[in-house]
């Protein structure tokens, strides 16, 4: 089960590069994270009802959740995505932590390309790369499930 989570760190690597370089992350990519999430929840022998069933509810509920902030424009599309299939690996706990978590590394994020945006007094829009606090807040939470014994 190792593996999925190894492909799940690739996934997200790419997407932070991804969306440093172009601010997109590309639906493949997340569709890639849902499709791994699912296959990894059934090959660990979890139930349809209520096990995934409960999963996919609670990852529908973020995307819902978050799919607010997209029609608000406080977010885009792709970094809504990428929280909701993210959201189908992580129990309700876990999904607690990766959802904290990102919010922190997300404020930490934008402040800093805020400040960056004051500095340099560029004239464009500023646009953060928020894939990059999902992404980081996702690695996050399987780092603690393999790597730290001691949380």
């Amino acid at each position: 089960m190792i593996a999925f989570h190894g492909a799940l760190v690739i996934l997200l690597m790419m997407s932070v590069v991804g969306d440093l370089k172009t601010r997109t992350i590309p639906n493949w990519l997340t569709a890639g994270v849902a499709i791994l999430a699912l296959l990894y929840w059934v090959l660990m022998g979890a139930p349809l009802w209520p096990d995934i069933a409960m999963q996919a509810a609670l990852a529908a509920t973020v995307f819902a959740a978050f799919a607010v902030a997209f029609y608000f424009r406080a977010m885009g599309g792709g970094d809504v995505k990428l929280i909701g299939a993210l959201s189908l690996w992580f129990p309700l706990l876990e999904l607690m932590r990766f959802l904290l978590i990102m919010a922190m590394l997300g404020g930490l994020l934008t402040f800093a390309f805020w400040v960056r945006h004051k500095v340099t007094k560029s004239s464009q829009t500023l646009e953060i790369p928020y894939g990059v606090a999902i992404a980081a807040a996702g690695l996050w939470v399987v780092y603690e499930r393999y790597l730290n014994h001691f949380a």
